[in-house]
């Protein structure tokens, strides 16, 4: 009797001591993590503040000059010039007119479809589909952008005639196909978790399958719905390769989707590689990559907060 209870005190022992490995493993893993984003974004701040001493601030958004005794605003970046101007307004408004419709296409198709796997697939269509869907997010974004600049560009420009061949509704397109699965994944999730109790009582009173999701099921899961909008228009603001390929890169402040533009991303991908260590210019693309880092922090902080006040809500 006493040989099993000791045996049995070893085992506890050793199954409390593998649980406390893996625990502090996690914890380690989470604490590096942390740890460096902490230092990218020391080094960020570090280097891109040290370019205010060679760029004024001002710089960074607009630059003046005076012709015939008149003073004007000019956004313009052109940072190897002989006279450089250094805003990044015009990249701002390139980032924005390719995440904006890739967003709103994204929104319209990856919430579609999150609704269809949770509520009207059968297990073994949704089995079937979510994979697949969560491929897409995995597809290698250069393949993507290679896709949209060889086919992409040639229909697009067969059915719209384009200003430019390469433009910023085509980049667009090629963002819907790394953000629909990401919109498309997490509404089905948000959807998922809404009690079945509250589904119940919409049947309780007359509802049908339809009414049920649109003015029952959507409303207490549209903080979670949100939160995948904006962790989708933060990916779409963060990506590279695609925009490099498929946008035209022409520094210019439009609203024409069918026009080439450039993304704050591609800037810093184009011209990092070949500027001169410690320039102006150098500087300039290290508080682009500042502002970047900033802006999708803010936009995971806001999404974090929407699915934290979706979870209290669902607890409650």
């Amino acid at each position: 009797m006493n040989n099993s209870v000791n045996y049995s005190k070893k085992l506890s022992a050793k199954f409390l001591l593998k649980e406390k490995l893996i625990k502090y493993f996690f914890a380690l893993n989470g604490f590096v993590a942390v740890l460096f984003i902490l230092l990218i974004f020391g080094f960020l701040i570090n280097t891109g503040f040290e370019g205010f001493n060679h760029i004024n601030l001002s710089d960074y958004f607009f630059s003046k000059s005076n012709i015939n005794g008149i003073s004007q605003y000019n956004f313009e970046w052109y940072p190897t010039s002989e006279n450089s101007r250094f805003s990044i307004i015009p990249l701002l408004a390139g980032t924005l007119l390719t995440a904006i419709p890739a967003v709103l296409i994204s929104t319209l198709i990856g919430i579609i479809i999150g609704i269809y796997l949770a509520e009207a697939a059968s297990p073994r269509t949704r089995e079937l589909l979510k994979p697949i869907i969560e491929i897409f997010a995995g597809v290698p974004t250069v393949v993507i952008g290679f896709f949209m600049l060889v086919v992409g560009a040639t229909i697009l420009n067969d059915l719209f005639f384009p200003v430019n061949r390469l433009n910023a509704f085509l980049a667009s397109l090629g963002l819907s196909f790394i953000v629909i699965p990401i919109i498309a994944s997490l509404t089905e999730d948000s959807i998922s978790a809404v009690p079945r109790e509250l589904r119940m009582a919409s049947y309780a009173l007359g509802a049908n399958r339809w009414q049920t999701i649109i003015k029952v099921v959507l409303p207490a899961s549209v903080r979670g719905i949100s939160a995948a909008v904006i962790l989708g228009f933060g990916r779409a603001i963060g990506e590279t390769m695609i925009v490099l390929m498929a946008s035209g890169n022409a520094a210019v402040i439009t609203v024409d989707v069918f026009r080439s533009v450039r993304s704050m991303t591609a800037t810093i991908a184009a011209e990092l590689g070949e500027v001169s260590q410690s320039s102006p210019h150098y500087f300039a693309l290290f508080f682009i990559g500042l502002f970047l880092f900033s802006l999708t922090f803010i936009l995971n902080l806001i999404a974090e907060i929407f699915l934290s006040k979706m979870r209290k809500k669902l607890g409650n």
